[in-house]
């Protein structure tokens, strides 16, 4: 079995150190915004160059509490792209506000930034690029577009953890940048996770408090807020994994280019655009021989996935609101995409398995 990541190696390297730091951490009971997730927060922040990094529950709520934290609400546009998870259009319902869905770039699958700047009106507020699949957004585009408008940037890079433009970080480019730490992540834990860094003094304070119940002080609360922390185990084992993640995402790139060398007269192999580094948090190709590939690939005990298989404004809970739009890249690239196996631990001998099970089916 070839799986999509491979958690259970990644563990046993890390198994003494991780196993010691939980009990370390049982031993000591502090299990609420404890030790390990105040020292976490100070690492992330130094290693992704932020002023401040404010952990939470989930990469859904650092989406939800940047948003609220910036000022956004009912009847805003924010625009962002069709083709992600729905996290990203969740968060901005949550606040009241309104999905403005754009298409993709068909090599990147990032958004089309054209495409951005024309669906601008005069409710626009805020723009969330994603950078999908751990494919930096021309973020130097982007930021012109919101100076040019006055709008916020809030930054999905909840799979771009280690990703960077120049060496700037994704995450640091807007006024707030969003992690997920779900397992599968190139920064994961074993759980659900999630990060707010911003360089804003008002909008860090305004994070800790809209994580904490709205609360300043104990049993004072200012605002209605949220229960939205990292739990200090969590914590425990994304300070152990911050340490490697250079080394993951190296890895990452180095299963991407392999695999991009021997599929490329197979399948479309994801494309770089140069712009920043990709750190492949999926690796995802294009063809139109998908259903053949992905039945051969799992009779063989290879995992397979289609991310993702239908755009967001096509998803049923937006689809009545966006039935007349059409979003035609991203509804084909919806309708070729494959993802294969990629993580750090994944060899150039399983590649070579896997590149030999797409030959046969095609």
């Amino acid at each position: 079995m070839i799986p999509m990541v491979d958690l259970k190696r990644q563990y046993h390297k890390l198994k003494n150190e991780i196993d010691q730091g939980m009990l370390t951490a049982l031993e000591n009971t502090q299990f609420i915004l404890g030790p390990n997730v105040q020292a976490f927060e100070k690492e992330a922040a130094e290693n992704l160059g932020a002023k401040h990094a404010i952990s939470c529950a989930s990469g859904t709520d650092a989406l939800h509490l940047a948003l609220v934290a910036a000022g956004i609400g009912p009847g805003d546009e924010v625009i962002t792209s069709t083709f992600t998870f729905i996290a990203t259009a969740e968060a901005i319902s949550y606040v009241g506000a309104i999905p403005v869905f754009v298409d993709i770039d068909e090599k990147t699958f990032n958004m089309d930034l054209d495409a951005v700047e024309a669906a601008i009106t005069s409710k626009t507020k805020a723009i969330i690029p994603v950078h999908i699949f751990g494919q930096p957004v021309d973020m130097g585009r982007i930021q012109q577009i919101a100076d040019k408008h006055k709008l916020l940037v809030v930054e999905d890079c909840a799979q771009s953890y280690g990703a960077d433009i120049n060496g700037k970080m994704t995450s640091t480019f807007g006024i707030a940048g969003c992690h997920s730490f779900f397992p599968s992540k190139n920064l994961g834990c074993y759980g659900d996770g999630g990060m707010i860094t911003t360089d804003n003094d008002d909008v860090a304070e305004r994070l800790k408090v809209l994580r904490n119940h709205g609360s300043f002080e104990r049993y004072h609360h200012n605002i209605i807020g949220y229960n939205s922390r990292l739990d200090e185990l969590q914590a425990v084992i994304l300070r152990i994994k911050l340490k490697h993640i250079e080394e993951y995402n190296r890895e990452r790139r180095r299963a991407a280019h392999y695999y991009s060398e021997q599929l490329k007269d197979l399948v479309t192999p994801p494309q770089e655009d140069g712009i920043g580094t990709h750190v492949y948090h999926q690796y995802v190709t294009l063809t139109d021989k998908r259903d053949v590939i992905m039945s051969k690939l799992t009779e063989n005990d290879i995992a397979c996935a289609i991310y993702y298989p239908i755009p967001l404004h096509k998803q049923p809970v937006y689809e009545e609101q966006y039935k007349s739009q059409s979003l035609p890249v991203s509804e084909k690239v919806a309708s070729q995409c494959m993802a294969l196996p990629v993580h750090p631990e994944l060899t150039n001998q399983q590649i070579d398995q896997i590149v030999s099970v797409i030959k046969s089916a095609i």
